[in-house]
């Protein structure tokens, strides 16, 4: 089973840049596509990007694109999401989550995924 653990989040300021990351713990056969999401208070999660391991392709949500961006470090089982020019809008606890298939134009759909972590909280000042 794998587990996910999320880290990275922080409080910054407008137009600030963060990076996320996502470590991975235990048995990695089977996960080929890890995913990001984010929930904002009071909203629903929403797919952020996600990046598929065995060929390094990575998806991006168009309020994300050009400001974000995918990277893995595979030996340490772990995937980072890069942001940068942070609005008060990308407010959220980020989460990762897994699929054992590489990920599809279909990755901001949470059913997809599953093994979440616990999250991390990241919080935009303007």
């Amino acid at each position: 089973q794998v587990q996910l653990v999320e880290s990275g989040g922080d409080s910054v300021q407008a137009g600030g840049s963060l990076r996320l990351s996502c470590a991975a713990s235990g048995n990695m056969y089977g996960v080929a596509c890890i995913g990001w999401f984010r929930q904002a208070p009071g909203s629903a999660r929403e797919g952020v990007a996600a990046i598929s391991i065995g060929d390094g392709s990575t998806y991006y949500a168009d309020p994300v694109k050009g400001r974000f961006t995918l990277s893995q470090n595979n030996p340490k089982k772990t995937v980072y999401l890069q942001m940068n020019s942070l609005k008060p809008e990308d407010t959220a606890k980020y989460y990762c989550k897994i699929r054992a298939t590489p990920c599809g134009n279909w990755f901001r759909d949470e059913r997809f995924f599953r093994d979440g972590g616990p999250g991390t909280q990241v919080t935009v000042s303007s």
